[in-house]
């Protein structure tokens, strides 16, 4: 069995549509710049509001990924 070594950070989505919507945002992003992400893991949901009402649904996720052995 190999051994492996990962690393969680945390990313923050938004998105004016669902928690889902900014979870993905965060994801896709990530996946951008990041290889190899492995999981992720609802920290914290908020919303923001303006005049009384929901403007923005925005998901913090702690993703982890896997380190190069290089």
């Amino acid at each position: 069995m190999s051994e492996s070594v990962y690393r969680v950070t945390e990313v923050i989505g938004a998105s004016a549509e669902s928690w889902e919507q900014a979870a993905r945002n965060a994801i896709e992003t990530a996946a951008g710049t990041v290889r190899e992400l492995r999981i992720a893991e609802v920290v914290r949901q908020d919303v923001t509001i303006e005049d009384g009402k929901v403007a923005e649904f925005r998901v913090r996720l702690g993703v982890s990924f896997k380190y190069d052995k290089e």
